[in-house]
C-alpha cells in the first residue's frame, strides 16, 4: 500500500497493477486513489471497466493497442477475472510487452502467485496483497472514523464493537455510520450504543453456537440456531457455515499442534491472528476426534437434506444437539 502512495506521490506511475487480498475495502480504495491518479475526471473515452470471469482477452488486448482518444494514456481497470488461478496466459503474454499509452489495473479476490500472469505482472508492474487487518489496526482505524465526527471510544467497547461486525472493513464502515447517527447528540460511544444499533454477523453467531455447545450450552446454542432463522437465514447455508467452522477449528488444532504461532496459522488458512487465536481458545474445547466427526457429519447432513430423508431445519438441530457433543 505505501509503494502504491509513493508512485502516486512522484508521479511514477507503473503499467499494470494487481490489487488482491480478502480486505474488499482497501482493495476499492486504492483503486480510487490510482484512478485519480491516471484517469482525467468524467474522461469515458479512455477509462474502461470490465468484470467477471467471460472477459474477452482478445477484446482487451484490441482496446490497449488503440491509441488514447485527446489523452496522454488509456486506463483499463480489470476486477474478478479469475485469470490469475487460470486462463490468463495470453494477458501475460501481452503484459510482456504492453503499449505504451495503456494502463492496466487488476483486482482480484484470489490469486495464485504461481501462474504465468501473476508472475508477469510483479516483473512488470506492482502486485499488492490487501490482507486481513490485524485487531490493533482495526482499533486504531474505527477510533481514528470516529475521531473524524468528534466521537470518542473505550478500548472494551470498541473490542465489543468489532466482536459484533468481525474484521470485513466494509462491514465496519457501514455499522459506523449507524453508530455515529445513533450517537448524533453525544461525544462518547458506549457499550450500550453498540448492543442497540450493531448487527451481529452470520459467522459471529455460528461461532458462539459452537462455543455453547463446546461450553455443555445445547439450549443456548439451539436459541442461536433459531435467532438466524429468524433473520432469515437458510437452514443450508448454516449447516454450511458450521461446516466451515468446525473444519477451520479443525485446521488451527492441527497447525498449532504441529508448533505454528498465530500469525503463521493466520496466513495459512486466511484469517487475522487475532481470530486465529480465538478458533485456538475455541478449538481446544475441542478432541481431535471430536471435530473430524463433525465435519463428516455436516456432510451427511447436506447429503441427507438434499435426497429427501430429512428436512433441512431438523438436520441442523439434529447436528447441534448430537454431532458436537
Amino acid at each position: 500500500m505505501k509503494q502504491i502512495l509513493e508512485d502516486i506521490k512522484q508521479g511514477k506511475l507503473r503499467r499494470v497493477y494487481l490489487l488482491y487480498g480478502e480486505e474488499r475495502y482497501l482493495r476499492r480504495q486504492y483503486r480510487e486513489k490510482l484512478q485519480r491518479a491516471l484517469c482525467h475526471e468524467n474522461d469515458s473515452m479512455n477509462t474502461h471497466f470490465f468484470q467477471g470471469r467471460s472477459i474477452e482477452v482478445t477484446q482487451i488486448i484490441d482496446l490497449a493497442e488503440t491509441l488514447p482518444f485527446f489523452a496522454d494514456r488509456r486506463v483499463i481497470f480489470i476486477s474478478d477475472s479469475g485469470m490469475f488461478k487460470s486462463g490468463g496466459e495470453k494477458m501475460a503474454e501481452y503484459l510482456e510487452n504492453p503499449s505504451e499509452t495503456t494502463f492496466f489495473i487488476f483486482t482480484e479476490n484470489e490469486v495464485d502467485k504461481r501462474s504465468k500472469l501473476y508472475k508477469t505482472v510483479q516483473k512488470t508492474g506492482y502486485a499488492a496483497e490487501f490482507a486481513v487487518q490485524d485487531e490493533n489496526t482495526l482499533k486504531r482505524w474505527v477510533a481514528g472514523m470516529l475521531a473524524r465526527e468528534e466521537k470518542k471510544i473505550t478500548e472494551n467497547t470498541v473490542q465489543l464493537f468489532l466482536s459484533k461486525t468481525g474484521t470485513d472493513m466494509e462491514n465496519i464502515q457501514m455499522e459506523l455510520e449507524k453508530l455515529v447517527c445513533y450517537c448524533l447528540d453525544r461525544e462518547v460511544v458506549t457499550s450500550e450504543d453498540v448492543e442497540a444499533v450493531c448487527t451481529t454477523r452470520v459467522s459471529n453467531h455460528i461461532f458462539d453456537m459452537i462455543n455453547a455447545v463446546a461450553l455443555g450450552q445445547p439450549r443456548q446454542a439451539l436459541n442461536l440456531y433459531y435467532d438466524l432463522l429468524a433473520l432469515k437465514e437458510p437452514p443450508m447455508r448454516i449447516l454450511f457455515l458450521i461446516a466451515r467452522q468446525c473444519n477451520m477449528l479443525l485446521q488451527v488444532k492441527q497447525l498449532k499442534n504441529r508448533g505454528f504461532d498465530n500469525r503463521t496459522i493466520g496466513s495459512k488458512i486466511g484469517i487475522a491472528p487475532f481470530i486465529a487465536g480465538k478458533y485456538l481458545t475455541q478449538a481446544s474445547r475441542f478432541k481431535t476426534s471430536v471435530l473430524r466427526r463433525a465435519v463428516k457429519q455436516c456432510v451427511e447432513a447436506e447429503a441427507a437434506v438434499k435426497t429427501g430423508r430429512m428436512d433441512d431445519r431438523m438436520s441442523v438441530e439434529i447436528l447441534i444437539l448430537s454431532v458436537l457433543q
